[in-house]
């Protein structure tokens, strides 16, 4: 995915991808990137990823929390002003990562992977 993500509003985020949720589930955290979003619910983390030149296809990637093996955050420096977050997932080689712009609080989103990954 490329380009920084930014904070949605979890209602509204709920709103726009409820098909998705399973009965009781609840967004607590959602971000968007140009095109495409992911989701931090209370029982998973849903990748959306828009595909193609018009964005009709789309992949929902849902990774249970139980499946995250590490994460790691790397803050803004003084000259690159984006923040980064990789999570790696059992099975897998390489992390899931993603860059987040300087509006976002990459410490918020640590703080929602060490709550729900200790689980």
């Amino acid at each position: 995915m490329m380009g920084n993500a930014s904070k949605l509003d979890p209602r509204a985020a709920a709103s726009e991808f409820g098909r998705l949720l399973a009965q009781g589930e609840q967004v607590h955290a959602a971000y968007q990137l140009v095109r495409d979003s992911f989701l931090f619910t209370d029982r998973r983390l849903i990748l959306v990823d828009k595909q193609g030149m018009t964005g009709k296809t789309v992949e929902y990637h849902s990774v249970p929390y139980r499946a995250i093996t590490q994460f790691a955050v790397e803050t803004a420096g003084h000259f690159d002003l984006d923040a980064e977050l990789k999570i790696w997932v059992s099975g897998g080689d390489a992390p899931i990562s993603k860059q987040f712009g300087k509006g976002v609080d990459v410490y918020e989103v640590q703080a929602l992977l060490a709550a729900f990954v200790a689980r």
